[in-house]
């Protein structure tokens, strides 16, 4: 996926951070149609997604394990805690990302994700295609860099200001490798697979993607999203969230219900991938973000992407007469790609595989 092509914007979005600075109200691109406006409260959860203690996880400890399973099945995420990362470090983290956002346009532009006047590529500071001129667009920045193997790290835009952002984000991305081959193992044993099947599946080429975002405060924040409703296309997620405001929600049975703060714990999910290779056992859940009228929010995300080459499609150990394949063969380069495409569209890449 590095070495994809630029993709052709019909427009360069504003960097929102600048734009959001003294407006009244949120420019018309922005602004979504009325009947799919959110609202940022979000449903009473039915039920609480679990909070699951990876300490006890890797310990196999028999009711964490039926938590992971009841968390996966209604809701496709589960919040992390146990995880190791001390709430200093996790502090630090957060910190240096908010320091990056804070740092002067021209410093910020330095990474920039423009390739040409008109074409943008993942990696790199600033915003996603624009794919028409009717798109509306997310109240919303983003730092996309690639975080492993070390070997396809294009340093030119990892951040030096401030000083230990190359570092922190290093040590942030060994401790969360850890997580997701825990997470991995655990979801091959409830399909009964060898544990190590999926973490096998990830070779020296299997790439991590961080992608640090900066939605500021916005004057109506019901009338745009700070991330449209989407899946991801990873085959898992790990994100750690702004634990000062809330803005996450999920959407299950077409109701939408707000994602709780829990202080210190990670937020992981399924992704696409997974959902195609374990023929729908597993569903990669749909989320969006909301924006807030006092303050910013920030979160980092891990996307766990495998070899750009890899084809993926349901296990043959997951298919059979009575679960018969559901989803069609693609690549992780392609469906990348069909997800950047799909998401300046407002649709789902997950829509365009299944059988």
């Amino acid at each position: 996926m590095a070495d994809a092509e630029p993709w052709k914007t019909v427009k360069i979005p504003p960097i929102v951070q600048e734009l959001a600075t003294g407006v009244q109200e949120p420019p018309s691109r922005y602004v979504i149609a009325e009947q799919n406006r959110p609202t940022a409260a979000g449903s009473e959860m039915p039920d609480p997604i679990p909070i699951i203690d990876l300490s006890r996880l890797s310990d196999n400890c028999a009711d964490e394990v039926a938590k992971l399973q009841s968390a996966l099945e209604n809701w496709g995420l589960f919040l992390a805690v146990g995880h190791g990362m001390e709430q200093s470090f996790l502090g630090e983290v957060m910190g240096v990302a908010r320091d990056f956002f804070k740092l002067p346009l021209e410093e910020k532009q330095k990474y920039s994700n423009l390739v040409n006047d008109n074409e943008v590529r993942i990696e790199g500071y600033g915003n996603d295609m624009v794919v028409s001129e009717k798109q509306i667009l997310d109240w919303c920045d983003r730092l996309y860099i690639i975080v492993e193997p070390e070997n396809r790290r294009i340093y030119s835009l990892w951040p030096t200001q401030p000083p230990s952002f190359r570092d922190i984000l290093s040590e942030y991305t060994v401790r969360c490798h850890k997580i997701a081959n825990l997470f991995l193992q655990n979801l091959a044993k409830l399909v009964d697979l060898h544990k190590d099947y999926f973490v096998n599946m990830f070779d020296e080429n299997a790439l991590t993607y961080a992608r640090l975002n900066y939605y500021p405060n916005c004057p109506k924040p019901d009338d745009v999203f700070g991330m449209k409703p989407h899946t991801d296309a990873s085959v898992i997620t790990i994100v750690f969230i702004d634990d000062n405001v809330s803005g996450l929600q999920l959407q299950k049975d077409g109701v939408w219900y707000s994602v709780p703060i829990v202080p210190n714990a990670l937020l992981v999910n399924v992704g696409d991938v997974m959902e195609i290779m374990s023929n729908g056992f597993f569903k990669s859940p749909i989320h969006r973000v909301v924006t807030n009228a006092e303050k910013e929010r920030l979160s980092l995300v891990m996307f766990y992407t495998m070899n750009p080459e890899k084809e993926i499609e349901p296990l043959s150990e997951l298919v059979d007469e009575k679960r018969p394949r559901r989803y069609r063969k693609t690549t992780t380069n392609d469906y990348i790609a069909k997800l950047f495409e799909t998401f300046a569209r407002g649709t789902l890449a997950i829509d365009t595989v299944k059988i």
